[in-house]
Order: structure tokens, then C-alpha cells, then sequence
């Protein structure tokens, strides 16, 4: 039996794609793809649930093994890829979460919320009345 796993794992070994398929260099990365396409799916999201520490402790990690991803031998740029993207979006939600938070992105929001929540009251308070005067 051994020896058949082992003929198998020639063969694989054998073609460069099928090798680099079955290598963490693919595995590893592709894997890890799940944290730049969260990031992605959250910009659609309301900034008040962004997390500024993790965002930041993500985008400080993806800048790290972005540069690790190209000084290993061989040069692993599909990994380079996943954290350039997770980066890029990290410091979308960074700026998002700040704008949201320090620079009166909450203000304006609870504003528009405000003046939606007295429209929806007005038009309730004149159907209240129309009623009232039609039963009169």
C-alpha cells in the first residue's frame, strides 16, 4: 500500500502544476482569502459595527506578509495577492470606521435618522387626523 501512495505522489510531484497545487503555497493562500473577501462583503455593512482595533491589527498583518510573501524562496505571489487585497480593503474600513467615528459621520447619520423618524411621525399624526375628521 505504501508503495502505491508513494507512486501516486510521484506522479502528482511530477507535473509542475498539479505539484504547485498540492503545495501550501496554493493552500495556504487560497485559505487565507476568506478575511479579504469578509472585509469586502462589511463595506456594504453600517460602519457603526467596524471594530477599529481589528482592522487595524488586519492591516498591519497583511502589510507584514505582503512583504513576507515575496521574500521567501519561491516567491509566493498568490499569497502577495490575498494580502495586498486584504490590506486595501482593511484601510477602507480604517478610513470608514474613522470617518464614522472621529470626523462626524455618526452626527450626520443620527441627523438624517432624526428628521426621517419626524416625517414618518408628521405623516402618522395627519392620517390620525383625516380619520378623526371623516368620522365627524
Amino acid at each position: 500500500m505504501a508503495a502505491a501512495i508513494k507512486a501516486i505522489n510521484a506522479k502528482i510531484r511530477a507535473n509542475p502544476v498539479s505539484n504547485y497545487v498540492c503545495s501550501t503555497h496554493f493552500w495556504g493562500p487560497v485559505s487565507n482569502f476568506g478575511i479579504p473577501v469578509a472585509a469586502i462583503m462589511d463595506t456594504q455593512k453600517d460602519p457603526e459595527i467596524i471594530s477599529g482595533r481589528m482592522t487595524g491589527a488586519l492591516a498591519i498583518y497583511s502589510a507584514v506578509f505582503m512583504r513576507y510573501s515575496v521574500a521567501v524562496t519561491p516567491k509566493n505571489y498568490l499569497l502577495f495577492g490575498c494580502h495586498f487585497i486584504n490590506c486595501g480593503s482593511q484601510l477602507i474600513q480604517g478610513y470608514r470606521y474613522l470617518q464614522y467615528w472621529n470626523f462626524g459621520g455618526r452626527e450626520q447619520t443620527l441627523k438624517g435618522m432624526g428628521k426621517e423618524g419626524a416625517s414618518k411621525v408628521e405623516d402618522k399624526a395627519k392620517n390620525v387626523a383625516e380619520k378623526v375628521l371623516r368620522q365627524k
